[in-house]
Protein backbone atom coordinates (compact mmCIF):
# COMPACT_ATOMS: atom_id res chain seq x y z
CA UNK A 1 0.00 0.00 0.00
CA UNK A 2 1.69 3.64 -1.39
CA UNK A 3 2.16 5.35 1.83
CA UNK A 4 2.47 2.75 4.52
CA UNK A 5 6.11 3.57 4.92
CA UNK A 6 6.86 7.46 5.19
CA UNK A 7 10.85 8.63 5.33
CA UNK A 8 10.13 12.32 7.15
CA UNK A 9 13.31 14.45 6.66
CA UNK A 10 13.77 18.00 7.44
CA UNK A 11 15.17 19.14 4.71
CA UNK A 12 17.03 17.22 1.35
CA UNK A 13 18.03 18.73 -1.82
CA UNK A 14 15.59 16.28 -3.73
CA UNK A 15 13.49 13.87 -2.84
CA UNK A 16 13.43 11.84 -5.95
CA UNK A 17 17.10 12.01 -5.50
CA UNK A 18 16.58 10.62 -2.07
CA UNK A 19 14.55 8.09 -3.35
CA UNK A 20 17.33 7.30 -6.01
CA UNK A 21 19.72 6.67 -3.66
CA UNK A 22 17.63 4.07 -0.96
CA UNK A 23 16.62 2.59 -4.70
CA UNK A 24 19.93 1.84 -5.01
CA UNK A 25 20.67 0.15 -1.28
CA UNK A 26 18.03 -2.20 -1.66
CA UNK A 27 15.47 -3.68 0.47
CA UNK A 28 12.84 -0.66 -0.08
CA UNK A 29 9.34 -1.20 -0.26
CA UNK A 30 7.07 -0.28 -2.79
CA UNK A 31 4.80 2.21 -2.03
CA UNK A 32 7.31 4.03 0.36
CA UNK A 33 6.95 7.99 0.45
CA UNK A 34 9.82 10.30 0.91
CA UNK A 35 8.62 13.58 2.35
CA UNK A 36 10.38 16.60 3.52
CA UNK A 37 9.82 20.01 4.70
CA UNK A 38 12.31 21.85 3.10
CA UNK A 39 12.92 20.98 -0.38
CA UNK A 40 16.55 22.62 -1.20
CA UNK A 41 16.70 21.68 -5.44
CA UNK A 42 13.60 20.39 -6.16
CA UNK A 43 13.44 19.51 -10.00
CA UNK A 44 10.42 19.86 -12.57
CA UNK A 45 10.07 18.71 -15.86
CA UNK A 46 12.76 19.32 -18.66
CA UNK A 47 15.00 20.52 -16.52
CA UNK A 48 13.21 23.24 -14.70
CA UNK A 49 13.49 24.20 -10.78
CA UNK A 50 10.70 23.56 -8.43
CA UNK A 51 10.33 26.38 -5.80
CA UNK A 52 8.73 25.75 -2.06
CA UNK A 53 9.30 27.57 0.72
CA UNK A 54 10.04 25.93 3.73
CA UNK A 55 7.17 24.37 5.91
CA UNK A 56 4.55 25.06 3.26
CA UNK A 57 3.93 22.84 0.92
CA UNK A 58 3.88 19.29 0.12
CA UNK A 59 6.90 17.81 -2.01
CA UNK A 60 7.73 14.29 -2.11
CA UNK A 61 7.95 10.95 -3.57
CA UNK A 62 7.18 7.46 -4.10
CA UNK A 63 8.87 4.67 -5.16
CA UNK A 64 7.16 2.21 -7.04
CA UNK A 65 8.04 -1.19 -8.80
CA UNK A 66 5.74 -1.72 -11.25
CA UNK A 67 7.20 -4.93 -13.21
CA UNK A 68 3.62 -5.60 -14.84
CA UNK A 69 3.54 -2.45 -16.95
CA UNK A 70 4.97 -2.94 -20.09
CA UNK A 71 7.17 -0.68 -21.09
CA UNK A 72 5.49 1.06 -23.54
CA UNK A 73 2.77 1.16 -21.30
CA UNK A 74 5.33 3.33 -18.54
CA UNK A 75 3.19 6.95 -19.68
CA UNK A 76 0.28 5.66 -17.63
CA UNK A 77 2.13 5.78 -14.68
CA UNK A 78 2.28 9.98 -15.39
CA UNK A 79 -1.22 9.55 -16.08
CA UNK A 80 -2.51 7.81 -13.28
CA UNK A 81 -0.20 10.31 -10.88
CA UNK A 82 -1.91 13.38 -12.54
CA UNK A 83 -5.50 11.96 -11.62
CA UNK A 84 -4.70 11.47 -8.15
CA UNK A 85 -4.13 15.03 -7.80
CA UNK A 86 -7.11 16.03 -9.50
CA UNK A 87 -8.80 13.61 -7.28
CA UNK A 88 -7.04 15.44 -4.20
CA UNK A 89 -8.60 18.76 -5.73
CA UNK A 90 -11.83 17.29 -6.14
CA UNK A 91 -11.93 16.10 -2.59
CA UNK A 92 -11.45 19.02 -1.26
CA UNK A 93 -13.93 21.05 -3.49
CA UNK A 94 -11.27 23.01 -5.96
CA UNK A 95 -13.13 23.23 -8.98
CA UNK A 96 -11.90 24.04 -12.55
CA UNK A 97 -8.79 22.11 -12.29
CA UNK A 98 -6.74 20.75 -15.16
CA UNK A 99 -3.99 18.42 -16.62
CA UNK A 100 -1.58 20.64 -18.84
CA UNK A 101 0.20 17.82 -20.76
CA UNK A 102 2.03 16.08 -19.82
CA UNK A 103 1.55 16.77 -16.36
CA UNK A 104 1.33 19.91 -14.56
CA UNK A 105 -2.18 20.34 -12.51
CA UNK A 106 -4.13 23.79 -13.02
CA UNK A 107 -6.50 25.49 -11.77
CA UNK A 108 -7.78 27.60 -14.17
CA UNK A 109 -4.60 29.48 -16.10
CA UNK A 110 -2.51 29.13 -12.60
CA UNK A 111 -0.09 26.16 -11.84
CA UNK A 112 -0.98 24.41 -8.44
CA UNK A 113 1.27 21.20 -8.38
CA UNK A 114 3.93 19.51 -10.52
CA UNK A 115 5.11 16.16 -11.19
CA UNK A 116 8.55 14.10 -12.38
CA UNK A 117 8.69 10.74 -12.59
CA UNK A 118 11.61 8.98 -14.08
CA UNK A 119 11.47 5.20 -14.56
CA UNK A 120 14.24 2.65 -14.49
CA UNK A 121 13.92 -0.44 -16.85
CA UNK A 122 15.14 -3.67 -16.55
CA UNK A 123 15.07 -6.36 -19.62
CA UNK A 124 11.33 -5.57 -21.03
CA UNK A 125 9.55 -4.21 -17.93
CA UNK A 126 9.77 -1.45 -15.82
CA UNK A 127 12.02 -1.90 -12.72
CA UNK A 128 11.30 0.96 -10.43
CA UNK A 129 9.44 4.29 -10.42
CA UNK A 130 9.98 7.30 -8.60
CA UNK A 131 6.97 10.04 -8.66
CA UNK A 132 8.19 13.70 -7.60
CA UNK A 133 5.15 15.92 -6.63
CA UNK A 134 4.85 19.17 -5.54
CA UNK A 135 1.60 20.89 -4.42
CA UNK A 136 1.19 24.34 -3.55
CA UNK A 137 -0.69 24.00 -0.53
CA UNK A 138 0.00 26.96 2.03
CA UNK A 139 2.49 29.21 0.36
CA UNK A 140 0.79 32.93 -0.83
CA UNK A 141 4.34 34.41 -1.98
CA UNK A 142 6.34 33.44 -5.13
CA UNK A 143 9.42 34.29 -7.21
CA UNK A 144 8.85 36.75 -9.97
CA UNK A 145 10.38 33.41 -12.54
CA UNK A 146 7.68 31.47 -11.68
CA UNK A 147 4.65 32.86 -14.15
CA UNK A 148 1.24 31.62 -12.86
CA UNK A 149 1.54 30.22 -9.91
CA UNK A 150 -1.13 29.46 -7.28
CA UNK A 151 -2.02 27.04 -4.10
CA UNK A 152 -4.80 26.14 -1.70
CA UNK A 153 -4.43 28.90 0.48
CA UNK A 154 -4.50 31.66 -2.16
CA UNK A 155 -7.77 29.82 -3.34
CA UNK A 156 -9.39 29.25 0.07
CA UNK A 157 -7.59 32.26 1.94
CA UNK A 158 -6.60 29.35 4.75
CA UNK A 159 -4.15 27.32 5.76
CA UNK A 160 -4.40 23.89 5.60
CA UNK A 161 -2.89 20.94 7.46
CA UNK A 162 -0.34 19.71 5.16
CA UNK A 163 -0.20 15.53 7.00
CA UNK A 164 -4.30 15.32 6.07
CA UNK A 165 -3.87 16.76 2.83
CA UNK A 166 -1.00 13.68 2.51
CA UNK A 167 -3.40 11.09 3.69
CA UNK A 168 -6.34 12.39 1.17
CA UNK A 169 -3.47 12.12 -1.46
CA UNK A 170 -2.38 8.84 -0.66
CA UNK A 171 -6.05 7.62 -0.76
CA UNK A 172 -6.29 9.02 -4.53
CA UNK A 173 -3.32 7.43 -5.55
CA UNK A 174 -3.18 4.00 -3.96
CA UNK A 175 -6.75 3.62 -5.76
CA UNK A 176 -5.54 4.55 -9.45
CA UNK A 177 -2.69 2.45 -9.09
CA UNK A 178 -4.72 -0.23 -8.23
CA UNK A 179 -6.64 0.45 -11.45
CA UNK A 180 -3.84 0.25 -13.09
CA UNK A 181 -2.41 -3.14 -11.69
CA UNK A 182 -5.69 -4.41 -13.14
CA UNK A 183 -5.68 -3.38 -16.62
CA UNK A 184 -8.16 -0.60 -16.65
CA UNK A 185 -6.41 1.16 -19.04
CA UNK A 186 -8.94 2.37 -21.32
CA UNK A 187 -10.76 4.06 -18.28
CA UNK A 188 -7.68 5.86 -17.10
CA UNK A 189 -6.84 7.19 -21.01
CA UNK A 190 -10.45 8.30 -20.78
CA UNK A 191 -9.86 9.98 -17.85
CA UNK A 192 -6.47 11.55 -18.58
CA UNK A 193 -8.11 12.77 -22.00
CA UNK A 194 -11.11 14.56 -20.75
CA UNK A 195 -9.19 16.36 -17.88
CA UNK A 196 -6.42 17.94 -20.45
CA UNK A 197 -6.09 21.72 -20.29
CA UNK A 198 -7.91 23.36 -23.18
CA UNK A 199 -8.53 19.66 -25.04
CA UNK A 200 -9.98 20.06 -28.42
CA UNK A 201 -9.75 24.11 -28.20
CA UNK A 202 -8.33 25.95 -30.55
CA UNK A 203 -5.20 27.61 -28.56
CA UNK A 204 -2.07 29.02 -29.63
CA UNK A 205 1.39 27.25 -29.50
CA UNK A 206 5.28 27.66 -30.38
CA UNK A 207 5.93 24.51 -31.93
CA UNK A 208 9.43 24.25 -33.24
CA UNK A 209 9.82 28.18 -32.90
CA UNK A 210 6.67 29.32 -34.90
CA UNK A 211 3.78 30.33 -33.70
CA UNK A 212 0.53 27.72 -34.56
CA UNK A 213 -3.11 27.66 -33.87
CA UNK A 214 -3.98 23.71 -33.31
CA UNK A 215 -6.35 21.95 -30.84
CA UNK A 216 -5.15 18.98 -28.92
CA UNK A 217 -6.48 15.73 -30.04
CA UNK A 218 -4.86 12.89 -28.25
CA UNK A 219 -2.35 11.51 -26.35
CA UNK A 220 0.03 8.89 -28.35
CA UNK A 221 0.63 5.41 -26.06
CA UNK A 222 4.34 6.67 -26.02
CA UNK A 223 3.06 10.37 -24.22
CA UNK A 224 3.20 12.69 -26.96
CA UNK A 225 0.92 15.04 -27.68
CA UNK A 226 -1.21 15.19 -30.76
CA UNK A 227 -2.65 18.18 -32.06
CA UNK A 228 -4.30 19.05 -35.39
CA UNK A 229 -3.09 22.46 -36.87
CA UNK A 230 -5.65 24.63 -38.63
CA UNK A 231 -4.87 23.62 -41.83
CA UNK A 232 -5.92 19.79 -41.12
CA UNK A 233 -2.60 18.26 -40.83
CA UNK A 234 -1.74 16.40 -37.67
CA UNK A 235 1.45 17.01 -35.63
CA UNK A 236 3.01 14.54 -32.98
CA UNK A 237 5.40 16.59 -30.45
CA UNK A 238 7.57 15.54 -27.31
CA UNK A 239 7.96 17.89 -24.34
CA UNK A 240 10.77 19.76 -25.68
CA UNK A 241 9.05 20.10 -29.21
CA UNK A 242 5.81 22.38 -27.80
CA UNK A 243 5.02 25.22 -25.39
CA UNK A 244 1.96 26.81 -24.81
CA UNK A 245 0.81 30.69 -25.36
CA UNK A 246 -2.04 30.87 -23.25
Amino acid sequence: MIGKNIIRLKEVNSTNQYASQIIKKGNIDEGTVIITSNQTSGKGQAENKWESEKGLNLTFSIILTPSFLPIDKQFLISKISSLAVLGFLKKLFVENASIKWPNDIYIGRSKIAGILIENSIKGETIDTTIIGIGININQTQFSSEIPNPTSLKMLFNKNLDLNECLDIFLQEINEWYNLLKFNNYSFIDKEYLNSLYVFNKWSQFNYLNQKITARIKGVSKYGKLLLEKEDGNNIECDLKEIKYLI
